[in-house]
């Protein structure tokens, strides 16, 4: 546990002589959770943290773990908006139509969050636009419900 601790303080701290030293020490942590079901690439994604994001993709971290609430790293990164690391996780095998406990994808939450590039990044890559969530709508309801019409156009 106390490694696991150390892994995810150093992820945060940007720490990433101590991520490399812990993870070559064991590889096995770039399955680890944290107390909140985080992964250690959803926590790098979520911090910000490039250099530990590439290095855990490079040490073969679960592109797709989820964490407690269903959401992948991709998920995370779209509705925050950061297209660089979207661009990364789908060109290393991050799936697009991943679902959260909600019934939410990564395409549904950039379209909530008015993430536009991010929008156009997804359908780029072929996101699937007919998944509705746990209430029954789809990233193009969100769009229109919200008036996001440049998104509500590219999602037509």
């Amino acid at each position: 546990m106390e490694n696991i601790n150390r892994l995810f303080d150093s992820i945060r701290t940007r720490d990433n002589d101590t991520l490399k030293t812990l993870l070559g020490a064991n590889p096995k942590l770039v399955e680890a959770k944290d107390t909140r079901g985080f992964t250690p690439l959803i926590f790098a994604t979520y911090f910000d943290n490039e250099e530990a994001t590439k290095l855990l993709v490079e040490n073969n971290a679960p592109i797709n773990d989820k964490d407690a609430s269903g959401n992948t790293a991709l998920i995370g990164v779209s509705f925050k908006g950061n297209t660089d690391f979207a661009s990364y996780l789908i060109e290393n095998g991050a799936s697009l139509n991943e679902v959260n406990k909600d019934g939410t994808t990564a395409l549904s939450f950039a379209t909530q969050y008015n993430k536009g590039e991010i929008v156009k990044l997804l359908l780029g890559h072929k996101a699937d636009t007919t998944i509705k969530d746990n209430v029954g709508k789809t990233a193009y309801d969100y769009a229109v419900e919200k008036d996001f019409k440049e998104i509500a156009e590219l999602l037509k």
